[in-house]
């Protein structure tokens, strides 16, 4: 058995989720070495000298350190080096400040994409969630060098990406089954949101597309859930006035079945989303058995078979309301249509083996 320390500074949403599920499927000993998920640029400034000191605390004996992308491996390694400097390192790429678009008005701070590409450099093996992040990742990287008036160290992009591979995301996915709500799906199309209510996910394009359907007449029901922070977008508000008759849900669902059970009773779930490097709540509402209309870019294409990807995956706008309309019209196409077996192999009872492996022969590599 492997003793693995997984070292997070930003512990909720889905970074939680992540450690919480390969710790308790996982053959091997994970230890979550951890802090509150909050302040973000301070967790990846700061994070790491708290760590180190939790490390020294705590008296870790471990075989292989597994950190994520908030942490500043770097700096971590230079406060225990009397202690990890023999240790093989793991960085798991969740997202990364790289490619992450910036809020409207804001530009790209690049020392976070600094910080991201620096714990690469001291990592023995970089994961990453989807092939779609790690294209993107190094089809940027060269731009963040050539920044630089010199020494760019280019060449290191080649050996980065020699020690670079995708590890898919694991999820908790055959928790959902227990909240299965029995009986068929019926009625109108219901609709289903259930992203973070923020800037990347493009609430402004999922909101114009339902008000088009509602302007040609269309009857379809719509479920809001997601997660809402301190300031969500105001499409939000002004949605539930605009779309208030075929409003079934808005806002978090008050608990995990409850949330379940609204992707059970959905037929579509869609995504408009800016960014997306793997798509938790995609896959989600899809393991449901709800339809996805995504767009045909970013980390989605995984998700989709190629028979589907004519209906599933959408190039623009006015394609999206052509899709929608069609489906309120023919809700009996998503209901007879699942992909639930497509993300199914992303549930830990089949990736918490992928990842012991991965690990142990690391562990064992030196």
């Amino acid at each position: 058995m492997t003793t693995i320390c997984l070292l997070e500074p930003y512990y909720t949403g889905s970074h939680k989720s992540w450690a919480q599920g390969y710790a308790a499927h996982s053959a091997h000993d994970v230890h979550l070495l951890t802090m509150a998920g909050r302040f973000w640029k301070w967790r990846m400034h700061g994070g790491a000298v708290t760590l180190a000191h939790k490390y020294r605390e705590e008296g870790l004996q471990t075989d292989l350190l597994l950190a994520t992308d908030m942490l500043d491996l770097a700096t971590f390694l230079a406060l225990t080096r009397d202690l990890t400097h023999r240790l093989p390192t793991a960085l798991y790429m969740h997202e990364n400040q790289l490619t992450y678009p910036p809020p409207p008005g804001e530009k790209h701070d690049l020392h976070y994409g600094f910080i991201n590409y620096a714990s690469m450099l001291c990592a023995d093996r970089v994961l990453f969630n989807s092939a779609y992040h790690l294209e993107s990742w190094f089809e940027e990287l060269p731009r963040l060098l050539k920044h630089f008036p010199d020494y760019t160290e280019l060449h290191t992009v080649a050996s980065l990406r020699g020690r670079s591979e995708v590890l898919p995301l694991g999820l908790s996915l055959a928790a959902l089954d227990a909240h299965r709500v029995a009986g068929e799906r019926a009625g109108p199309l219901l609709i289903v949101w259930n992203h973070r209510w923020e800037y990347d996910k493009a609430p402004e394009v999922f909101f114009r597309a339902l008000y088009a359907l509602a302007e040609r007449g269309l009857d379809f029901r719509l479920a809001l859930l997601g997660e809402s922070f301190v300031q969500p977008p105001p499409e939000f508000e002004e949605a539930r006035e605009r779309l208030a008759g075929h409003l079934v849900q808005y806002g978090y669902a008050e608990s995990f079945a409850e949330y379940v059970g609204w992707l059970w009773r959905g037929d579509v779930v869609v995504s408009t989303a800016i960014q997306e490097s793997f798509g938790i709540s995609v896959a989600e509402a899809m393991y449901c058995d709800c339809l996805p209309l995504m767009p045909n870019r970013l980390a989605y294409p995984q998700f989709v078979p190629a028979e589907h990807r004519d209906l599933c995956l959408y190039e623009g706008e006015e394609e999206l309301v052509e899709r929608l309309a069609y489906l309120c019209a023919h809700p009996e196409v998503a209901r007879a249509t699942s992909l639930r077996g497509k993300v199914a192999r992303y549930d830990w009872s089949v990736q918490a083996a992928d990842y012991d492996r991965l690990f142990a022969a690391l562990a064992g590599s030196r």
